[in-house]
């Protein structure tokens, strides 16, 4: 059982889809990513900030879920971080109504003792320079690092993104994303130019329409399984990242072909997260449940051709 440091906001999210609208619920992108992994049994640490607001009941969640959580800083007269979103009927576009960073603009990562020697460490969507500070701290180099970052960084700090990104194994964007990085619309030749900024791997997400896997001349596509309600994509990526990461923690594998199945593990918890608000349906997922999901997944991609 690998070590997995887990890093990214512990939230709230207020959402609001052509399916329903919430109030404050839990999100966050390490509370995402922490779920996901629990499923694989790994030794994972959160590392995060909130404030006094945030109720003890939801760190219970992640502990009770194997989740170590003596790295989320509580800050008594803050205020945990919170974003509202309104989703169009597309459920792939949407608005944010509200950002509100409080404490998490003060954020400095605290890596606990005992996981600074973690074979695998997640950096969630955050700053680039709290996603360096924590590779800083690891007492040994990590036998693999996934980057998860968006457009906001590229825009407002280019320079401090790159630089992390040269010190990180893999990297997980969405295919707009790799698009303003790189300059370069074919996603081939984008996932080209982001090995050589220092990745081994890209893994670029196209939501809906499934994740491709590059490393070096090679490719993995991936389709997401076709659902019939998507009522809340909100925590999808990090969900699915969480699959990803917490899959190589456990198999110790960290090769193409391994990848292929992190990514299908991935995908496979992304689609139960989707399916309710917020954190809801994986906070009762069964293991049952994700084996006759890995099932479907494989009748829908596996198929033999005679070759003439």
């Amino acid at each position: 059982m690998g070590k997995l440091v887990i890093v990214g906001t512990v939230a709230f999210d207020a959402i609001e889809t052509p399916f329903g609208k919430t109030d404050k619920i839990l999100g966050g992108a390490a509370t995402f990513i922490g779920l996901a992994a629990s499923h694989f049994d790994v030794d994972a640490a959160a590392i995060s900030i909130v404030g006094g607001d945030f109720p003890q009941e939801y760190l219970d969640l992640l502990s009770d879920s194997n989740i170590d959580t003596s790295g989320i800083e509580i800050v008594k007269d803050g205020k945990t971080f919170f974003w509202s979103g309104k989703y169009h009927n597309d459920m792939n576009t949407r608005d944010t109504l509200v950002t509100e960073l409080n404490t998490l603009e003060d954020f400095n990562p605290v890596v606990p003792e005992s996981y600074k020697n973690a074979e695998v460490v997640m950096l969630g969507n955050l700053h680039p320079l709290v996603q360096t500070s924590v590779l800083d701290q690891m007492t040994k180099k990590p036998e693999l690092v996934i980057l998860d970052t968006m457009n906001f960084w590229m825009d407002c700090a280019l320079d401090d993104l790159l630089n992390v990104i040269k010190r990180i194994d893999v990297i997980t964007i969405n295919d707009e994303e790799a698009r303003q990085l790189t300059g370069e619309y074919s996603l081939v030749v984008a996932a080209r130019k982001i090995h050589t900024m220092g990745p081994k791997y890209v893994v670029i997400k196209k939501g809906e329409h499934g994740a491709l896997l590059f490393h070096n001349d090679n490719v993995f596509y991936a389709p997401a399984l076709p659902l019939e309600e998507v009522f809340d994509p909100t925590g999808a990526g990090d969900t699915f990242a969480g699959g990803f990461a917490g899959y190589i923690a456990k198999t110790g594998d960290t090769s193409f072909e391994n990848m292929k199945n992190a990514i299908i593990y991935g995908s496979t918890l992304a689609s139960f997260c989707v399916e309710k608000f917020g954190t809801e349906r994986m906070q009762n997922l069964t293991s049952k449940e994700i084996q006759k999901r890995l099932l479907q997944f494989k009748q829908l991609t596996q198929f033999e051709i005679e070759l003439t």
